[in-house]
């Protein structure tokens, strides 16, 4: 009896470790600076002080809260609508199905910040998707792309894609065929049975990807220095510029820390919808 738990102690230990020293004693650390006087220079006070979360809380930073949240948001959403069509294509693909996979996991050979330097070709003024329309008569003068909104937008889907197309087609793959099959002996035509059987059992994988798109999407930073040259701000710029520079640490850790606590509160909220038995739902 003691030697099994002596094993499972250790078979533990890998993850114990791994959550002590790569989560909890870093988030630990960033809390505690979070309450500290910054003096400046980078130099913090260990007394305990609101300072920086009133600073947090102020209008400039909430601006570039709420922009990371309502951008991060659009971006998920395009991310399913674009990702499902494709997910289930891939599941369907019989033969040619690692393939395209393998297309899907190419982008990840590179750099994100080399992929996004081409969409600053793409959508410059003078850039290639302006040129199609003028020369094809669409439009009589450029359309602004770049060092918008519509930029970061576009940047927050190409760079994310991936992560909601895998646990889509994940899903679908798994599947089980045999609920299809009633749908059809019970006279549901395909989009119903899309609707009704298809779409349900595999919501669990696009909340899956909406969660892995969302959280990456909300902190990255270089999508708006590439694309906007820094003249839009997301919370990822803000926190990097307090801490490199500003070098307020103290405001630095407290933006951080409420960032954690909003991507957590929306992955718990996420996570609720997954806990149900989707299955149980059709009968």
């Amino acid at each position: 009896m003691i030697r099994n738990i002596r094993t499972a102690y250790l078979m533990l230990s890998p993850t114990v470790f791994w959550f002590l020293f790569f989560l909890i004693i870093p988030v630990s650390m960033i809390a505690v600076i979070s309450f500290a006087t910054n003096i400046g220079f980078g130099d913090i006070l260990y007394d305990f002080n609101i300072e920086a979360y009133q600073s947090a809380f102020s209008s400039l930073y909430a601006k570039a809260i709420l922009q990371s949240l309502w951008w991060s948001i659009i971006a998920t959403v395009l991310c399913g609508i674009i990702a499902y069509p494709f997910a289930y294509f891939i599941a369907n693909a019989g033969k040619w199905k690692n393939f395209l996979l393998l297309l899907v996991m190419v982008p990840f050979w590179t750099n994100l910040l080399i992929r996004l330097y081409s969409w600053i070709v793409l959508m410059n003024n003078q850039g290639v998707i302006n040129n199609i329309l003028l020369k094809t008569g669409i439009i009589d003068e450029p359309i602004k792309m770049l060092y918008t909104p519509f930029a970061v937008i576009v940047g927050l889907v190409y760079g994310f894609l991936p992560f909601m197309i895998l646990p889509i087609y994940a899903s679908i793959e798994q599947l089980n065929k045999t609920y299809l099959e009633a749908a059809e002996d019970l006279g549901a035509n395909p989009i119903k049975t899309f609707f009704a059987v298809t779409l349900p059992l595999t919501f669990p994988g696009v909340l899956s990807g909406a969660i892995m798109t969302f959280v990456p999407a909300i902190s990255v930073f270089v999508v708006t220095d590439l694309l906007t040259g820094g003249r839009l701000l997301m919370i990822g710029n803000v926190i990097r510029d307090a801490f490199l520079v500003e070098m307020n640490w103290p405001l630095g850790s407290a933006i951080s820390l409420l960032l954690m606590i909003l991507v957590l509160l929306s992955m718990i909220t996420l996570m609720k919808f997954t806990s149900s038995d989707d299955e149980s739902s059709l009968l």
